[in-house]
């Protein structure tokens, strides 16, 4: 099975992959608190969506000037316990605003920021939406926002494959690119190829190495998708399994470091790793392996972790990094001493994430 997928992906260089993420759904914020409601929630910085001074140019100096707009990047944050456990991921982006669009005669820029009210996306976990959209509510409070799904509006769309971390120089190829007016030379042109009503690909806001991200309206096909290159949402959890990426609230581990020892120490002892299932031949496991399952050094028979997400031989899991680099230790599956497991260090791992106990510092092999 893994052959395949490999083999094509190998024919797919320098040309992305695009998949439908079903797993993901879409809801609304909107209202002039927006920001100050959000950054007191999320994990990352929001600042970037609030309304920029209005200073709306004339339309003859918006052509003439031919300056680009700002450009709002996505935002990936996550909503925590008050106690610092993971709840929920997002991936946050701004309504394209009507001075980022075409005009009804498509020769100029639309409508100025001041006429439309600030809209927040979020991209989220489809089967905890619900969940997800009422906890919101419940510290909206007196805050001017509004909460609502738009799952039947919008779907999530995730453009990969291309190997565009080892050329980053496609990162800016105008195809590529998020052009946004005055960009080029022949701004109608490229706008009504490259964007859906001004929805377009932005840039994954968590790796370079995942490429391409964005939201669309329902039952359109993004910009810039070959027919042909259109494929099952399983092919890009098989991408992010091995670039050791976890999505989603199944995926990503709930618990915490302790904060002072990491602070003061700078010690992590656990983390996310690709993995491989292999049976007692040293080859692909055919058996596959459940999410949930423990990870033991078959030699002390101790635990070193769990098993997040399984796709064939090949999955993620939260482990103790010293046992998952040891040469000596023999990681199998608790209930299946069959299986055999290996972890892999991620290519784009800084090479200061090392394990650090008792004075050594040793990398993941």
């Amino acid at each position: 099975m893994f052959g395949c997928i490999a083999c094509y992906f190998s024919e797919s260089a320098g040309s992305s992959l695009a998949s439908r993420l079903r797993s993901r759904s879409v809801f609304r914020f909107a209202g002039p608190d927006i920001v100050k409601f959000l950054r007191g929630l999320l994990t990352n910085d929001v600042r970037g969506f609030s309304p920029p001074p209005v200073e709306k140019p004339s339309p003859s100096s918006a052509v003439a000037q031919n300056t680009p707009a700002v450009i709002t990047s996505p935002v990936y944050a996550a909503l925590l316990t008050p106690q610092g456990r993971f709840l929920f991921d997002l991936f946050l982006y701004e309504r394209p605003q009507g001075f980022e669009r075409l005009d009804q005669s498509g020769s100029g820029p639309g409508p100025g920021p001041e006429d439309e009210e600030i809209e927040v996306f979020a991209d989220v976990d489809s089967r905890f939406l619900e969940e997800i959209v009422q906890t919101f509510k419940r510290f909206r409070l007196r805050s001017k926002v509004d909460i609502e799904s738009v799952a039947e509006e919008f779907s999530c769309w995730q453009r990969y494959g291309s190997n565009v971390s080892q050329n980053p120089s496609l990162l800016e190829e105008p195809e590529a690119a998020s052009v946004r007016w005055g960009a080029g030379t022949d701004q109608s042109a490229m706008l009504a190829s490259q964007t859906i009503n001004g929805w377009q690909w932005l840039r994954d806001p968590r790796l370079d190495c995942l490429e391409f991200r964005g939201i669309f309206p329902a039952g359109t096909s993004p910009p810039l998708v070959e027919v042909d290159k259109e494929t099952d949402e399983e092919n890009y959890l098989w991408w992010r399994i091995e670039k050791g990426v976890a999505e989603g609230s199944s995926e990503i581990p709930k618990g915490q470091e302790l904060i002072a020892r990491t602070h003061h120490r700078g010690v992590i002892r656990k983390r996310l790793l690709p993995l491989k299932f292999l049976n007692d031949q040293g080859r692909d496991a055919e058996h596959g392996v459940p999410p949930g399952s423990d990870v033991v050094d078959a030699t002390s028979g101790k635990k070193i972790g769990t098993v997040s997400v399984a796709l064939g031989c090949c999955g993620l899991g939260l482990l103790r990094l010293e046992e998952a680099q040891s040469r000596s230790a023999l990681l199998t599956i608790s209930g299946q001493e069959g299986v055999k497991v290996e972890g892999r260090k991620p290519d784009w791992w800084p090479q200061g994430w090392q394990v650090q106990e008792a004075g050594e510092s040793r990398a993941v092999a």
